[in-house]
């Protein structure tokens, strides 16, 4: 029995390391022994680094920055023994260093990521793949670009700080500052959503209320998105909307493409590329992978798709292993996976699922060999 476990961090709770021992210790108790492939995933988002680092060879690079609400923290950038360097936006401004009660994204801001870039530019690192998943922040990128020298200015001149409020205030963007280092590197960016920058679908709208935004800063925050965008258009002859992707990580897409002209590409098809999973796959009974909810945005370039989609071009079952399911998570059966199960089920709320991930996961992971084992 060969069995290849990749499968994307559940947000808050398990890792994607995490998940294949817990997936690899399940397997034995049920085979005994078996041909167990972990693969540590990541679709751009929290983990992108490691699972990297996992694949190709390169260490991490501690920097003192600044978190999603100013406060000091330190977060890690790495570096490939090739010289390349990769910036993991939710190392220094991911959801998951805010405290639920604390999340507002009109008060966060993207400059511990522009921090990250600062300190890889400033060490000699030209070519620089930014993976810009899992944000606490709806600011456009400002804080990030403001990070790297560009000047985001109000009517009345003054430099804005670069957070969500201060979108509706942009009157004028001045490049003239920006690191010649930036000018002159190569972007590339890790983006698992194809979201513009505004509109329904756009980044106010759909992630806004992930990051504790309610209807009426969600509102204001799409006024203001809008106004910034507007902004853009006239200093640059682009608009964002027409960039898929630029709405991701609240408009870091759009940042970094319009002012530093960086390439957005799938993350998962990055990682699933750098470890070659098609190699990895070959012959295998069974694909498990999975996320932490599983539903209509999973189909749209999320980890759980990418794996699905090479397992079925492979002829392979793949099983999604999920925490829980949300809206329109039927159409990822189409996509490739042949069976899900979750963490969360009658008599299990999504909240307790949450706090007993791990021997939940466990419990499940095991159920899936057992039905494995039994043909």
């Amino acid at each position: 029995m060969k069995l290849v476990f990749a499968s994307d961090s559940f947000k808050g709770s398990l890792s994607s390391r995490r998940i294949t021992e817990l997936l690899t210790a399940a397997a034995v108790a049920v085979f005994g022994t078996c041909d167990a492939v972990p693969v540590i995933l990541a679709d751009g988002g929290e983990g992108t680094l490691d699972a990297i680092l996992s694949v190709r060879p390169g260490r991490k690079v501690p920097v003192a920055v600044h978190g999603p609400l100013m406060e000091e923290t330190e977060a890690c950038y790495g570096v490939m023994d090739n010289g390349k360097a990769v910036v993991e936006m939710a190392q220094a401004s991911g959801l998951t260093l805010v405290p639920p009660k604390k999340r507002d994204p009109m008060l966060s801001g993207s400059i511990g990521t522009g921090e990250l870039i600062r300190d890889a530019l400033l060490a000699g690192r030209k070519n620089i793949t930014v993976a810009i998943g899992g944000s606490a922040t709806n600011d456009g990128g400002m804080g990030a670009m403001t990070a790297l020298g560009v000047r985001f200015l109000d009517k009345a001149g003054n430099a804005l700080a670069g957070r969500g409020k201060d979108l509706c205030r942009v009157a004028e963007i001045d490049m003239s500052h920006l690191m010649p280092e930036a000018a002159a590197a190569h972007f590339t960016v890790m983006c698992d959503v194809k979201n513009p920058l505004c509109g329904p679908s756009g980044a106010s709208f759909v992630f806004g209320p992930q990051k504790g935004a309610g209807p009426e800063k969600v509102r204001l925050l799409e006024e203001g998105m809008r106004n910034y965008r507007d902004v853009i258009i006239r200093t640059f002859g682009i608009d964002p909307d027409s960039i898929p992707g630029a709405g991701a990580a609240g408009g870091m897409g759009a940042a970094l493409k319009v002012f530093l002209g960086a390439e957005l590409k799938s993350g998962i098809e990055t990682i699933l590329d750098l470890c070659d999973f098609d190699s990895l796959i070959k012959d295998a009974d069974c694909v498990i992978t999975g996320e932490g909810r599983l539903d209509g945005q999973s189909s749209e370039g999320k980890a759980v798709q990418g794996v699905a989609k090479r397992a079925k071009r492979a002829g392979i079952p793949c099983v999604a292993l999920c925490g829980c399911l949300g809206d329109g998570h039927e159409s990822m059966m189409g996509a490739g996976i042949t069976n899900v199960v979750t963490l969360a089920r009658e008599g299990v709320s999504n909240e307790y699922a949450m706090q007993h991930a791990e021997e939940l996961y466990y419990q499940r992971a095991v159920e899936v060999m057992q039905s494995l084992n039994d043909g």
